[in-house]
């Protein structure tokens, strides 16, 4: 498994550790890997540590400035599993955005959900000259792998167990580095 090169001696994480997931649109899987993580740090009583949120890297579902809400499937899934319940992991008004170059200078991690999004993502913000720029799943058993996109299968619950199974190995890798 890929270590984090992010560690106190070398980052820092002054205030929050700030994480920003990516996909392709925003409204499926990397709004899923940010409600799943508001979840796990709120539920272990550390969401004072973190900064959490998600971008696409096209402008597909931005209409006028304006970004759709969660496809109600993702938002289905995030219910079926107590997601959303309380004002920190509320996604009622999350609306897609794009991933911005400001974004790279802002967030510590920028976790994409598959090789496309990270060649998306590089386009936007340039050169991934601090190593901020990776795969979610680089951090479970699987390095290199993509979530599995509903869009195209339809199946929300796969993509919500590599989403699970990767926010969980980030916090693990997050803990064993003594960041959180």
């Amino acid at each position: 498994m890929e270590q984090n090169p992010q560690t106190p001696e070398n980052k820092g994480f002054m205030e929050k550790i700030k994480i920003l997931f990516i996909c392709h649109g925003n409204i499926c899987r990397s709004p899923i890997s940010e409600f799943v993580l508001k979840d796990m740090v709120e539920k272990r009583g550390i969401k004072d540590k973190f900064e959490i949120a998600s971008a696409a890297t096209s402008t597909e579902e931005i209409w006028a400035g304006i970004g759709n809400p969660i496809y109600p499937p993702a938002q289905k899934v995030l219910k079926e599993h107590g997601i959303g319940k309380t004002a920190y992991t509320n996604f009622s008004n999350k609306r897609a955005r794009q991933v911005t170059k400001r974004d790279y200078a802002h967030y510590d991690l920028l976790l994409c959900a598959d090789a496309a999004n990270i060649r998306n993502t590089t386009r936007i913000t340039g050169a991934d000259i601090e190593g901020k720029i990776k795969l979610l799943l680089d951090y479970t058993d699987r390095p290199g792998r993509s979530i599995a996109d509903p869009w195209y299968t339809g199946r929300f619950d796969e993509t919500y167990r590599d989403v699970i199974e990767g926010c969980t190995a980030l916090l693990e890798s997050l803990e064993r580095d003594g960041i959180i």
